[in-house]
């Protein structure tokens, strides 16, 4: 990364777009060096532990530099472009997109000639390699200039043409990870991606060139043989690296299982009322253009039972050993993601209208299928529900989120034999799972809200009398 000296430059760096965010994946640049660009105009797409942001920058200019090319994780506080404010003409240095060309495109003597004085940019993972040690930089420290020995620089100056110095391999740090743990050596690969990138294919086929196990590794003396070296076959494996969502979603889940101990409750419900009144709420002129579902009135139910039962709706303070009762339901909704589970919630859901939140829940459910969930709307959740049933599952046993003390999870709907009445007739029914935080809601409490939900969806006129 460069920081420009110029006083007429602005350097724009990553920001904590969530609350505590450590770093964030540069997932596409919409700018390139040379393009003008105005307050307000989004110039790339992150994705951080929550979502994926798109940010705007805050100058009108020209755009100097691109400091990290995509799919580069950089640390919040990290400048990533460099926008020069009075419009000044680009520099003679390539954007983003050109560092990643191999060092030997161009002759030792045309980058003599044109290599500026000063530091120069270097992206994180390029350049040429200038000691085995690898080290990630801290906030605020610029990357080091790969600049040639003492010796090649007298050579360039006029007394001959040395040898070039060996250019580091091209790879992406997830890719330069990979080849660490299979043991190869990346200046041994050869690269098939685009200008000369090494890609995880290029690692894999390099550690089994023949479709074999690498060959174990010898014993040292007087000591226990070693286990052999692990291989991977890229046609029998797939390796996906851990980040953004996904792995604050691990994190989170794994925080979550071993610090709130975790009681679960099940009920089999008849659901055959609530869906008929989805049906006549279809035709209601009221609901005209909104998402009308089982989900918004199971929704609905639970809002209804945490009014009964105030005490669910709170949540455990290690810190200062209290319990914090919550007067506001902001109900979460897990959803699935290409970039994996996240939970956004409905702000005070609690004093919406039915229409009103099939408004919300509408929005919700569009906003995370178009991966435009904000980490806002993932903040400050009380409440969650998770709707296994869409994946034709009966049940599940969920985890809390993390700070929430009650999920409920709904399992799918199927016509079953059913005792109505007297009499066995087809009913629709599904099993809801409760899920909650024992310490500070006992058994009674649970069973308590899980059965209100139950009674609601069996007869859905309680909406009235008990709202």
């Amino acid at each position: 990364m460069t920081t420009m000296t110029d006083t007429s430059v602005r350097e724009f760096k990553m920001p904590d777009v969530g609350e505590g965010l450590t770093e964030a994946e540069i997932l596409k640049w919409y700018v390139q060096v040379g393009d003008t660009v105005t307050d307000g105009q989004v110039v790339c797409e992150v994705e951080t532990a929550k979502a994926a942001v798109e940010l705007p920058i805050p100058y009108d200019g020209v755009v100097r530099a691109l400091h990290f090319p995509e799919g580069t994780t950089v640390d919040v506080g990290t400048s990533i472009i460099a926008i020069d404010v009075n419009g000044g003409a680009a520099p003679t240095s390539a954007p983003a997109e050109a560092a990643q060309a191999p060092a030997a495109a161009a002759p030792v003597a045309d980058t003599a000639e044109k290599k500026p004085e000063g530091r120069q940019p270097v992206l994180v993972g390029y350049g040429v390699a200038t000691s085995s040690t690898k080290r990630r930089p801290r906030k605020g420290v610029e990357v080091p200039v790969q600049q040639a020995s003492a010796a090649v620089q007298t050579e360039l100056n006029g007394h001959g043409t040395p040898p070039v110095p060996e250019s580091r391999p091209l790879a992406k740090p997830p890719v330069r990870k990979l080849a660490k743990d299979l043991g190869v050596d990346l200046t041994t690969v050869i690269p098939s991606g685009p200008d000369g990138i090494i890609t995880r294919e290029d690692v894999h086929a390099a550690a089994t060139p023949t479709g074999t196990p690498a060959p174990a590794t010898p014993a040292p003396v007087a000591a226990v043989p070693a286990a052999p070296a692990a291989s991977y076959d890229a046609a029998r494996e797939t390796r996906i690296p851990v980040k953004g969502v996904r792995k604050a979603t691990a994190a989170a889940m794994v925080g979550s299982a071993f610090t709130a101990p975790h009681v679960t409750e099940f009920v089999t419900v008849d659901v055959t009322r609530t869906l008929k009144l989805v049906e006549d709420l279809k035709q209601d002129k009221d609901f005209a253009g909104l998402r009308v579902n089982p989900l918004l009135l199971i929704a609905k139910a639970l809002l209804v039972a945490i009014k009964r039962n105030p005490d669910i709706n709170a949540s455990w303070d290690e810190a200062n050993q209290e319990i914090v009762l919550k007067h506001y339901v902001n109900l979460g909704i897990a959803a699935a993601t290409p970039r994996g589970l996240i939970v956004p919630n409905i702000k005070d859901a609690d004093a919406k209208t039915l229409p009103q939140l099939a408004e919300a829940l509408g929005e919700l459910v569009a906003t995370a299928k178009e991966g435009r969930t904000s980490p806002a709307a993932m903040q400050g959740g009380t409440v969650t529900i998770t709707n296994v049933g869409v994946f034709g599952v009966d049940t599940g046993t969920p985890i809390l989120p993390p700070g929430e003390s009650a999920i409920l999870a709904v399992g799918a709907i199927k016509l079953q034999p059913w005792v109505h009445k007297g009499k066995v007739k087809p009913r629709q029914v599904t099993t809801l799972a409760l899920s909650f935080d024992h310490r500070l809601i006992d058994g009674e409490l649970g069973s308590k809200v899980l059965a209100d939900v139950a009674a609601i969806l069996e007869q859905p006129k309680k909406l009235i009398t008990w709202a």
